[in-house]
């Protein structure tokens, strides 16, 4: 996934539209900071203080945590992104009125299958970020148990978390 080349424009128009539908609001000026952000990401100092402008003035906007994972993300920064990826679930978490403990999500809590079904859609691909990163970090056994809810609540795995689970399937079988 690092290795997609990376598009500062769509990126952030992707985060953008994100917001737009998870909560809209973003003020101008935390929009401006994360076109600065994108604009400006080769320079990895100017773009996460322009991140950092961003969630000060818009402190838990879907648009802005978006953007702050995909840097960190992209940059290699899995402890970072990590941080934000849950920060994003307990955001998607709280717009879906679920538990705050993606644990005890259920199946009929949403309808998760549905492509048009933005906020359930944003906690899924919350939770696969936090299970990928949680095996990309070594801590297979939550990187699992993520991708176990995952397929529990996404059955045709419009997701994409059978990707996932053949990594963790393969496991040690590519040493043999």
């Amino acid at each position: 996934m690092p290795d997609t080349p990376f598009s500062p424009q769509s990126e952030i128009s992707d985060a953008l539209l994100a917001g737009a539908l998870l909560g809209g609001g973003l003020p101008s000026e935390a929009e401006h900071h994360l076109w600065q952000a994108g604009l400006s990401y080769h320079l990895d100092d100017i773009a996460e203080n322009h991140l950092r402008e961003a969630a000060a003035i818009a402190p838990g906007h879907a648009a802005v945590l978006i953007g702050l994972y995909r840097f960190y993300f992209y940059k290699g920064r899995l402890a970072a992104a990590l941080d934000v990826v849950e920060r994003c679930l307990l955001k998607a978490a709280e717009a879906n009125h679920f538990a705050a403990d993606w644990r005890t999500v259920g199946a009929a809590d949403a309808e998760f299958g549905r492509y048009e079904s933005i906020l359930p859609r944003f906690f899924l691909f919350s939770l696969k970020g936090y299970a990928y990163l949680q095996m990309r970090l070594g801590r297979m056994e939550e990187g699992r148990l993520a991708v176990a809810k995952l397929l529990e609540l996404d059955p045709t795995d419009k997701i994409g978390a059978k990707v996932l689970l053949g990594v963790l399937e393969r496991m040690g079988r590519d040493d043999e």
